[in-house]
Order: C-alpha cells, then sequence, then structure tokens
C-alpha cells in the first residue's frame, strides 16, 4: 500500500486551502471544515467554502445567481484578459453563463452525443489492450506516463482528428495548461508557461480547423463546426477556443480518475478483487472512485445576486467554492463514505458538477475508466503502488505528479 506520509495533527489551518491536509488528506481536512458548518466563511481566501452535499447541490442548481464566469466579478479584476493566454481561456463555455453559456456549450454538445461516444467502445478497448504489455514488463511503472495520461489523450485526439505525430505537443501543452488551470496564477514562470503552450495549441489546431472546413471528415472538429453553421457562423479563433477546451477536459479528467483508482483499489484490495472476479461491476466502478476521491475537487463561483446557503447569507460579489469533494465525503448523505463500495447503488455523487455545468464529457470519462478497470483487473489481479504519494499542490483538482505500480499477473 502506498504511503501517504505522516499524519497531519487536527490543529492544521482551516484557512489554509493549500495546507498539506487539503492537499493529502482533502477528506479529513474538508470534514473538519464541514462539522464547523457545511458553509464556511475563509478569511484567507475570502470568501465561502461549501462542503455539505445539500448545500454544494443547490450551489450548482441555482445558477442564475451564482456565477461561473471566471472573467467577471471578483475572480476576473485581476486577469490580464488581453494576453493570448486568457484570450482564448475566456472563450471557454465553461466559464460562461446563460445565455452565452447555452449557445456555446449546444454547439460542443451536438457533436458529442451519447451515441457517438458508445460507437468508441471497441477502440477504447483496442488502445487499451495495446498499454497493457507496457504495464507487465516494466517493474515499477510509470502508471502516468505509460498509461493514465496515454489512454484518454489518444482517444479524445482521436476523436477530434488530432494526428498522432501531434500528440507529444498536445500531451506537454496540457501539462502547462493544468498548472495555470488549477495552479496558483501568481506565478511569473509558470504563467508564461502558460503562455507559450497556448500559443503552440492555438497553431496544431488552427490549420486543423481550416483544414475540416474545406475537407469535412467523421471527426469532432468537423462536427463543431456543421454544429456551429446551423445556428450563426463562428470566426475560426472561436472554434479553436471550444476544440482546445475539450482537448484539455477530455483527457485532464479522466486521467486523474485512473490515477486516483489505482491508489484507491490499493486502499481497498478486496474491492479490486470483486472487481476481477465480477467484470460486470465495472459499469459502476468509474463511478465509485469518482465519489471516493473526485478528480475535480471544487468549483469557483461568485454570487451575482445576493442568496441563502445553508443558513448563511450570501451577499452580492461575495466568492463561493463549491467542494465536490467534501459533498461526495457528506455521512449526510453517503453510508460509509470513506470506503470504496463499487456496489454502491444509488451513486448521486457530484463528481461531474450538476445542472446546466455538469461536464460535458462525463458520459466518456465513464467508459474509458470502465474499460480500463476491467482490462486491468482481468489481467493484473494484484498490484502494488510504490512510493510515497505527492499530489499536485491545488484547490479545484486532485492529481498526482507521479504514480510508480509494479503488476501482477495470475
Amino acid at each position: 500500500m502506498a504511503d501517504l506520509g505522516l499524519p497531519v495533527p487536527e490543529t492544521a489551518d482551516l484557512d489554509d486551502l493549500m495546507c498539506a491536509e487539503a492537499v493529502d488528506r482533502p477528506s479529513d481536512f474538508y470534514r473538519r471544515m464541514r462539522d464547523v458548518h457545511p458553509v464556511y466563511w475563509n478569511k484567507r481566501w475570502n470568501g465561502w467554502v461549501v462542503t455539505g452535499y445539500a448545500e454544494v447541490l443547490t450551489g450548482f442548481r441555482d445558477h442564475s445567481r451564482l456565477s461561473s464566469d471566471r472573467f467577471a466579478g471578483p475572480f476576473g479584476k485581476d486577469l490580464k484578459t488581453s494576453s493570448d493566454l486568457f484570450s482564448v481561456l475566456s472563450k471557454f463555455f465553461v466559464w460562461k453563463d446563460p445565455p452565452e453559456h447555452t449557445h456555446m456549450r449546444g454547439l460542443v454538445q451536438k457533436a458529442f452525443t451519447p451515441r457517438s461516444i458508445e460507437r468508441l467502445r471497441p477502440r477504447i478497448r483496442q488502445l487499451t489492450r495495446s498499454l497493457i504489455p507496457g504495464l507487465r514488463d516494466e517493474p515499477s511503472a510509470d502508471f502516468l506516463a505509460r498509461f493514465a495520461f496515454t489512454l484518454p489523450l489518444a482517444v479524445i485526439a482521436e476523436y477530434l482528428g488530432v494526428p498522432a505525430e501531434e500528440r507529444e505537443v498536445v500531451r506537454n501543452c496540457s501539462q502547462e495548461l493544468a498548472a495555470v488551470i488549477f495552479g496558483q496564477r501568481n506565478d511569473p514562470a509558470r504563467m508564461s508557461n502558460g503562455e507559450r503552450a497556448m500559443h503552440d495549441l492555438v497553431e496544431l489546431i488552427r490549420p486543423l480547423v481550416q483544414r475540416r472546413r474545406r475537407d469535412p471528415r467523421e471527426d469532432l472538429i468537423t462536427g463543431m463546426i456543421h454544429a456551429a453553421g446551423r445556428t450563426e457562423p463562428r470566426s475560426d479563433n472561436d472554434i479553436v477556443a471550444h476544440v482546445i477546451a475539450v482537448l484539455f477536459a477530455g483527457h485532464e479528467t479522466t486521467t486523474n480518475l485512473l490515477a486516483n483508482g489505482i491508489v484507491a483499489f490499493d486502499q481497498f484490495p478486496g474491492q479490486w478483487r470483486l472487481l476481477g472476479e465480477h467484470p460486470q461491476l465495472a459499469r459502476t466502478a468509474p463511478d465509485e472512485i469518482l465519489r471516493f476521491d473526485c478528480p475535480v475537487r471544487a468549483q469557483a463561483r461568485w454570487a451575482k445576486h445576493p442568496l441563502d446557503l445553508g443558513g448563511r447569507r450570501i451577499a452580492q460579489g461575495d466568492r463561493v467554492l463549491l467542494v465536490q469533494y467534501g459533498a461526495n465525503r457528506d455521512p449526510a448523505f453517503f453510508e460509509h463514505p470513506d470506503h470504496v463500495d463499487i456496489t454502491r447503488s444509488p451513486n448521486r455523487h457530484l463528481a461531474f458538477g450538476h445542472g446546466i455545468h455538469t461536464c460535458l464529457g462525463a458520459a466518456l470519462a465513464r467508459v474509458e475508466a470502465e474499460i480500463a478497470f476491467e482490462e486491468l483487473a482481468r489481467t493484473f489481479p494484484e498490484y502494488t503502488v510504490d512510493h510515497e504519494l505527492h499530489y499536485q499542490p491545488t484547490v479545484t483538482s486532485r492529481s498526482l505528479s507521479r504514480l510508480h505500480v509494479t503488476f501482477h499477473e495470475a
């Protein structure tokens, strides 16, 4: 079993969202915060941190008063929106409110249907099986590099029509963008790397969009162009931004889901054996991992209008952090929330959010994780997570910096 390090004292500062306990043991950190109040005023963050299931669900539903626009209100005032990086990020539909969000999400959603996701199943299984020998042949394999990052990147890149030879560029740029999106934005070096990464992605995607306008294919970029053309013409800049958003979100969350799943099953090996003995449970296993150790820990909002939430009065302009991680471990809603149970039903977790901003790629992430866990459990009835775990120091994501695993065949 992986070494999570020394216990953190109960005196860890609840106002420090980047303390060791918050990064390494978010379930303990948010439990203590929820015990104080499920809607907690965080003096250091200067906003409300919401950790109760009922309160987080209410927050996700109330999009009329809680804004997702990260380029307006208290979040937007300090952003350099004139930069190339934030010029593209500001077009991401996930950070928009209706009616703009409704229109922009609709363009992508029309090309991202459940039927099209189901058609990907054979290819996802083929890609999964092609990666397993790399885990078999190397003791203490780098699971992130050899599997958890490679599989979802290959799937979404093929779906979009990004050539195989360009995927290393996407991999490198995505890591730099993740550091900006999920990390602290007051680091000049990180911001410079993010600017360069965004420039490289735009230079990669723009020619693809232009080629698909001239020569349509059966891929997601073509679908997005056609969907946009049926409503109103969109500039190449808009389509490029949508493609980058889908490309990034389409593998970042799934990478962390797969890695977090391996760690979770290492902590509950009986559940891994159960999955190997009953592969049909691969259908429900991803949702339990999403609940137990969700890849996106929290999502930020700000109050466009005053509201009451969990008995607290949220003032206009206040910042609000909706913590899915805390909600998914709330004992008021989930029985035995700190245990993995792949037979859990129903499992109404909030890992993908809720309401109009529910993750568009949820179906794809579930299918990828289902097939990956099924194939891995069938091939490797046992494995060992090696070395101490190191999580990226962010408030909003739950991602490992490395994960070495030794897999054992029967």
